[in-house]
C-alpha cells in the first residue's frame, strides 16, 4: 500500500508545508515577545499589561492603515510574486531584530526596546496585509470543488492549531535557556522555508476580466478601492458576517492580551508554564477542525456558528473563574473546540461571496475591521487591568472577583452575545443570501473553476495567543 503524502494536490501540499513551518515560527515569535516583555523587560511594572497590549496595538495599526489599500494592489499584482516579496521582507526584518537582541537588555532603555518591538511588529503585519489576500487568491487557483474547499478549511484550521501546540511550549524554553535572539532567528528561518515552498508552486491565474484586455484603461486606486467597498457593503450576507466577527472579536481579543497575567496571578504559576495554555488551545483546535466538517454536515453551518459562539463564550466565563492550573488547561482545551468549529463553518460562507476580481478587496475590508475590534479589545483590556480595574476587588454570591478574571468574564459574555446575534442575523439556509441588489453574490465555483481559500491562518474570530 502506497503512503499518500499529498493534501488535495501537489502544489497545495507544497504551499501548505511552507505555511505550516511559518505558522510555527509565528507562534514562537508571538509567544516569545509576550513573555519577554511581560517577564523580563517590564517585570514588576504596574503598566506591564499596557506594554503587552502595545504589541497587539501595533498589529492593529498596520492592518487598519495598510490593509484596505493592500487589497487593491494585490488584485492588480502577480499573486505568487507578491507572496515571495513579503516573505523576504518579513524574514529579513526578524533577522535584524534578532541581531539587535544579542545586546543585553540593560544596554538600551525600556522605551527603545519597546519601540523596536512595536516597530518590527508593525512592519511585519503591514507586509502580511499583502501576503494574506495574495495567498487567498493563490489557493483559490490551486483548489477546486466544494468538497476540497471544505477540506482545505479543515486542514488549515488544524495546521494553525498544531502550530500553537508546538510553538508556545518551544518558545518558553528558547527564551529562558538560550535567549530571545534564538527564538527570533527560528522565526526568520521559518520565513525562508515558506519562501522556498512558494517558489516551488506552479500558479497560472487567469487574467482579471476587463482590466487586462488590450487597450483597456485601468481604473484609479481610489475607484478600485471604492468599488470593493461598495461590493462588500451591498452584500447583506458579508455585512452580517463582518458584524458577527467584530462582536466576537471584542471578547476573544481580551484573552490574548491578559492570559499571561491570568496564569501568573490568578492561577499562581510560573511564566515557564504559560506555553502549555497555548498548547491546550492548539490540541482543542485540532480536534475542532477535524470534527468541524462532520458537525457542519450534521447541523449546518449556521447552527454550528451560533451554537459555537454560545458554547465558547460560556466556557470562557468558566475559565475566568479557575484558580487551579490543570483545570484551567482543561477548560482552555475544551474552549478551543467549538471556537475552531465555528471558524471553519464561517469561512466557506465568506469565501462563496468573494468573486475572483474582488478577492483581495473583500479580504482588505473584512480583516481590517475585525483587527480593529481586536486592537480595541487589547487596548481596553490592557488599560483596565493596568489602571481602571487595577485595584478592583469584589464578590458576587460568594465568588470573588479581581481585575483580570472580571475582564475575561466580561469577554465571555460578549462572545455569548455575538452568538445571540448570529442566531438572529445569519440566514436560515447554509448558503449566502442575495445581496442588497436582489441578486445572489457571485460564487467562484459557478463563474470559474477555482474556489476561494478559507484563509485559515486568519479566521473570522482570531485565536488569541493565550
Amino acid at each position: 500500500m502506497r503512503l499518500r503524502l499529498t493534501l488535495i494536490n501537489r502544489d497545495y501540499t507544497r504551499l501548505w508545508f511552507g505555511q505550516a513551518v511559518s505558522s510555527v515560527g509565528d507562534a514562537v515569535f508571538s509567544t516569545t515577545l509576550v513573555l519577554w516583555v511581560a517577564t523580563v523587560l517590564v517585570k514588576g511594572k504596574p503598566w506591564a499589561p499596557q506594554a503587552v497590549s502595545g504589541v497587539v496595538l501595533a498589529t492593529g495599526i498596520a492592518v487598519l492603515c495598510v490593509g484596505p489599500v493592500a487589497g487593491v494592489f494585490v488584485d492588480r499584482w502577480d499573486k505568487r510574486a507578491t507572496m515571495l516579496r513579503t516573505e523576504v521582507v518579513r524574514g529579513g526584518l526578524v533577522a535584524v531584530l534578532a541581531a539587535v537582541s544579542f545586546l543585553p537588555a540593560g544596554d538600551l532603555p525600556i522605551g527603545v526596546w519597546l519601540g523596536l518591538i512595536y516597530g518590527t511588529v508593525l512592519v511585519l503585519n503591514a507586509a502580511s496585509q499583502f501576503f494574506a489576500p495574495a495567498r487567498f487568491s493563490v489557493i483559490a487557483e490551486l483548489v477546486t470543488g466544494e468538497a476540497d474547499r471544505a477540506r482545505a478549511a479543515g486542514i488549515a484550521q488544524a495546521t494553525g492549531q498544531t502550530a500553537w501546540i508546538i510553538g508556545p511550549p518551544l518558545a518558553a524554553p528558547l527564551l529562558f535557556t538560550v535567549g530571545l535572539q534564538w527564538a527570533l532567528l527560528f522565526n526568520a528561518v521559518s520565513y525562508l522555508v515558506s519562501y522556498i515552498a512558494i517558489r516551488s508552486v506552479d500558479v497560472r491565474p487567469a487574467p482579471a476580466a476587463g482590466r487586462d484586455r488590450p487597450g483597456a484603461e485601468r481604473p484609479g486606486l481610489v475607484k478600485e478601492f471604492t468599488a470593493g467597498v461598495r461590493f462588500f457593503a451591498g452584500s447583506r450576507f458579508l455585512v452580517a458576517l463582518l458584524l458577527l466577527a467584530v462582536i466576537g472579536q471584542f471578547g476573544i481579543g481580551a484573552l490574548g492580551t491578559l492570559n499571561v497575567f491570568f496564569a501568573t496571578r490568578n492561577l499562581d504559576v510560573s511564566a515557564r508554564l504559560y506555553g502549555y495554555l497555548g498548547m491546550a488551545m492548539g490540541i482543542g483546535g485540532i480536534l475542532g477542525a477535524l470534527g468541524s466538517g462532520r458537525v457542519v454536515q450534521w447541523i449546518g453551518a449556521r447552527r454550528t456558528t451560533w451554537m459555537g459562539l454560545l458554547v465558547s463564550g460560556t466556557l470562557l466565563v468558566l475559565y475566568s473563574r479557575q484558580v487551579v492550573f490543570p483545570a484551567a488547561v482543561a477548560l482552555l482545551f475544551v474552549f478551543a473546540v467549538p471556537l475552531t468549529m465555528l471558524n471553519t463553518a464561517m469561512s466557506p460562507l465568506l469565501l462563496a461571496a468573494a468573486p475572483r476580481e474582488f478577492r483581495g478587496r473583500v479580504v482588505a475590508v473584512f480583516y481590517p475591521a475585525t483587527q480593529l475590534a481586536s486592537m480595541l479589545a487589547a487596548v481596553v483590556s490592557g488599560w483596565l487591568a493596568s489602571n481602571g480595574l487595577r485595584d478592583f476587588s469584589g464578590s458576587v454570591a460568594g465568588l470573588r472577583f479581581g481585575p483580570i478574571d472580571t475582564i475575561l468574564t466580561t469577554a465571555g459574555v460578549v462572545i455569548v452575545l455575538s452568538g445571540v446575534y448570529a442566531r438572529i442575523a445569519l440566514p436560515v439556509t447554509d448558503t449566502a443570501p442575495a445581496d442588497a441588489s436582489g441578486t445572489a453574490p457571485t460564487d467562484p465555483a459557478a463563474s470559474d473553476p477555482a474556489p476561494t481559500d478559507p484563509a485559515p491562518s486568519e479566521p473570522a474570530l482570531e485565536k488569541g495567543a493565550p
